[in-house]
């Protein structure tokens, strides 16, 4: 006969495997209805059926979209601008995290504040100003502006997730570098930014996003056709009269596939405890 822990046991992982299931099919199944949409003819949005493979699939709107839009302008624009913002916000949030963790000066807690305060409006906010910033210094309307805009909203949260990280870094670490003759950025470079892998890409992946994605700044600030980014693009295809919704669906799956394929390679720098064992007892 069974022990009772022993069934409690089993029901409980049958109930976390159903539960986990259930999250799965919330999460697959609007991708799939996406997918499905784009397989669909012209500007077909509803099917009487519930197949989301419909009976007269077709390839035409991915063909649509590599050949008869400028889809491939839109993905450039989107990778200048997403890399741009990555590279200067990994640089400066590496820098300043780095500041606020290992050296007391004044006004070190009001700045921490007020970085953290920042988070609490949305970029939405921003906008003004920062279309006023960018017009004085002539950067509306080019790919720049854009990155200076996602690079200052990106920034606050990927100084604290920096900061949070180094501050598990021990400074021993950093101390025996000094000894051993490094200079202060030697140590910097040499030893905790190696350690400091896995926070360096969150925040990476973070900036990247910012810039692959958002829409609401790019489209205050761009207006000209060629430098459209991926998101005002697939917005074109929307119109007054019409919707090019299978060719939209297609966009958003061709968007979505290089966020996933840089997720999957970077996944296994997304595990921190780097710094176990790095101290000698």
């Amino acid at each position: 006969m069974a022990r009772p822990g022993k069934v409690q046991a089993v029901w409980t992982q049958v109930w976390v495997h159903a539960l986990v299931w259930l999250f799965v099919i919330f999460s697959v199944f609007p991708v799939l209805q996406v997918a499905g949409i784009s397989l669909r003819p012209g500007d077909q949005l509803y099917s009487p059926d519930f197949e989301l493979v419909p009976a007269d699939a077709t390839l035409e709107a991915y063909r649509a979209m590599f050949t008869e839009k400028p889809f491939f302008l839109w993905m450039r624009n989107s990778l200048i601008v997403s890399l741009g913002t990555a590279l200067i916000g990994v640089a400066l949030a590496s820098l300043g995290g780095f500041a606020l963790s290992r050296y007391r000066f004044s006004g070190r807690g009001a700045a921490l504040q007020g970085i953290l305060m920042t988070q609490m409006f949305p970029a939405t906010m921003l906008l003004l100003p920062l279309y006023l910033m960018m017009r004085k210094f002539h950067l509306v309307d080019t790919l720049a502006g854009v990155m200076v805009a996602y690079v200052a909203t990106a920034l606050p949260f990927c100084i604290w997730t920096m900061k949070g990280y180094y501050d598990t870094i021990p400074v021993d670490l950093n101390e025996a570098a000094l000894i051993d003759g490094c200079s202060p950025l030697q140590a910097f470079v040499r030893v905790t930014l190696p350690l400091s892998a896995p926070a360096l890409v969150i925040t990476a992946l973070f900036s990247f996003m910012t810039g692959w994605s958002e829409f609401m700044v790019a489209r205050v600030m761009l207006t000209s056709r060629e430098l459209a980014t991926l998101p005002l693009g697939l917005e074109s295809l929307f119109t007054t009269y019409q919707t090019e919704w299978a060719n939209y669906a297609a966009g958003s799956l061709l968007v979505s596939v290089p966020v996933v394929v840089l997720f999957l390679v970077l996944n296994r720098y997304l595990v921190s405890g780097l710094t176990l064992g790095s101290v000698k007892g």
